[in-house]
Formats: C-alpha cells, sequence, structure tokens
C-alpha cells in the first residue's frame, strides 16, 4: 500500500488523490453577485448539506492551486452575502462545465454557458432557470482554512427558500431520484450520473470557450441542438476557418445544400461522438 505524508509531496498532487478518492461528490453551482451587481456562476463540488434545522450547506471555493488566487463566487459572497446554490442535472452538464471555465471578473457565466437567469425571491443573486432545485441561501459565515494555494474556503450557507420544479417529483411529493437525473464529479475529467454510472467530460480550463453567447443565432436557437450540445460547442477556443470548412464539404458532399434542420441533427449526431471540430464545420457549411 502507498503511504503518503501530505506535507511530502506536491500540493497538486495531493489534490488529484483527494478528488479520485473522495467521489462522487455533489455539485454546488453556486450563483452569487458583486457590490456593483455583476452576476457570476460557477461549479464547486467541495460541497454538500450539514443540516435541516437550520437548512444549512457549505461549499468551498479554494484557492487556486497552481495561482494562488481566489475565486470570484468566495470574493462576491464577501462583498454580499447571499448565494443560490442550483443543483446540477444529466440535462445541463455540459452547460455547468462550460462556465467553470476561468472567464475574466465581470463576464456573465450565464451568457457564456447560455442559461436563463430567473429573479429571487429573497435574494439579489439569480437562479438557473434550468436548474431542477434552486435554494436561495443567506451566507452565514466564511471560514478560511489557509492562505496558500490549495487552502479551502468554507461558506456556510442558510437556506431561506427553495424551488422545486414539480416534473422532478414522485406521486408521494418526494423527488423521484430518477426523474432528477443528478451528477456528481469524481477525479480527472469524471463524472457521475447518478442512475447510470460514470461519463467523461474534457475540462474546460487549459483553454478559454467562445461561450454559448457567441454561437450564430440560427445555431443557438435550433429546434434540434440542445442546451447539452450547445455548451459542447461553446467549448472551443475558435471556430474552424473557412478553408477547413470548405475542404471538409469537398470530403462530405452529403452535407452540401441541405436543409438546416438537417445540418444540425447530422451535427448532433458527431457531438454525441464527441468529435466538436466536425460538428463545428458540419454547422458552417455554406
Amino acid at each position: 500500500m502507498l503511504s503518503i505524508n501530505p506535507k511530502e509531496i506536491p500540493v497538486g498532487k495531493l489534490h488529484g488523490y483527494l478528488l479520485g478518492a473522495i467521489a462522487p461528490r455533489p455539485i454546488a453551482f453556486a450563483s452569487t453577485i458583486d457590490k456593483e451587481g455583476n452576476p457570476n456562476l460557477s461549479p464547486f463540488s467541495f460541497f454538500n448539506v450539514f443540516g435541516a434545522n437550520p437548512p444549512i450547506m457549505i461549499f468551498s471555493p479554494a484557492r487556486s492551486v497552481r495561482a494562488n488566487t481566489t475565486k470570484h463566487t468566495l470574493d462576491n459572497s464577501e462583498e454580499v452575502k447571499e448565494v443560490v446554490i442550483n443543483v446540477v442535472n444529466y440535462d445541463i452538464v455540459q452547460q455547468m462545465s462550460l462556465s467553470s471555465t476561468m472567464y475574466p471578473k465581470g463576464v456573465n457565466e450565464f451568457e457564456k454557458a447560455g442559461l436563463t437567469m430567473l429573479p429571487s425571491d429573497e435574494v439579489k443573486p439569480f437562479r438557473v432557470a434550468e436548474s431542477p432545485v434552486q435554494f436561495e441561501c443567506k451566507v452565514k459565515d466564511i471560514i478560511y482554512t489557509g492562505r496558500e494555494g490549495g487552502a479551502g474556503n468554507l461558506i456556510v450557507c442558510e437556506v431561506v427558500k427553495l424551488h422545486i420544479n414539480e416534473d422532478v417529483l414522485a406521486e408521494d411529493g418526494s423527488i423521484d431520484q430518477h426523474k432528477i437525473d443528478l451528477v456528481a464529479r469524481a477525479g480527472g475529467s469524471y463524472y457521475s450520473r447518478a442512475r447510470d454510472g460514470f461519463f467523461e467530460i474534457p475540462k474546460p480550463i487549459s483553454t478559454l470557450g467562445i461561450g454559448v453567447d457567441q454561437i450564430p443565432y440560427e445555431i443557438r436557437n435550433s429546434t434540434i441542438l440542445t442546451g447539452n450540445n450547445l455548451g459542447m460547442l461553446g467549448n472551443v477556443e475558435e471556430l474552424p476557418n473557412q478553408e477547413t470548412v470548405n475542404n471538409f464539404a469537398k470530403e462530405h458532399a452529403e452535407f452540401v445544400g441541405i436543409s438546416t434542420e438537417k445540418k444540425h441533427t447530422f451535427a448532433q449526431e458527431y457531438l454525441q461522438k464527441n468529435d466538436v471540430e466536425s460538428a463545428w464545420k458540419v454547422l458552417l457549411i455554406k
């Protein structure tokens, strides 16, 4: 057995061991605002519920292991002590992943991820309309565990109102675990779909995805492509150039001159194979 003293290995390696072993972890899709009212949205898997009377949830936007910087979510929670914790199900997992990209301060991740801002009743931050359960919370305390890279910052929240989509309820009024279709975070690029097991999403950390808001209107408002499809399309750093698209069209004459709906259907088939580049080439054929 490999036995390790945490103080004797690099923090990054320790971080990998912790996330690989403590899994799957529920995801706090946290919506906050800064003192100027700018919205921010980001997911955190250092998260759980810790009581029902009062209803308490805790999540931790940890300091960056590499750069020892703090998350905008932490900064906002210090300025405006309110947060909405939205649960993540399979229908929005790609958009959630896209929102984790390190966009500059002031960029609206709701728009980048193609998610809808829904006003809250008791707090200032917006809810994610597409999330099946949303918890409006007041920040009761922030516990700082350290000042070095990788240190946790425990945001202790009290739920003041919750919203549940009735589509995920069972006949007895409880939440149906099959209908809600939750996902959780594991190590590396892996996630767990509660009812089906593991699947993988490439991490959007090394590149800056263009975002759903930069996808052409005709594609963004497709009747074929889903939110997850748009999340994958928005997680590219740049679009294929026209020469690349034209070469692709010469090799795939079956995609030339077809209807928009058929283009979107073929693109969706590529996305189901995780071939995002080919999906974009199909969509951009003129």
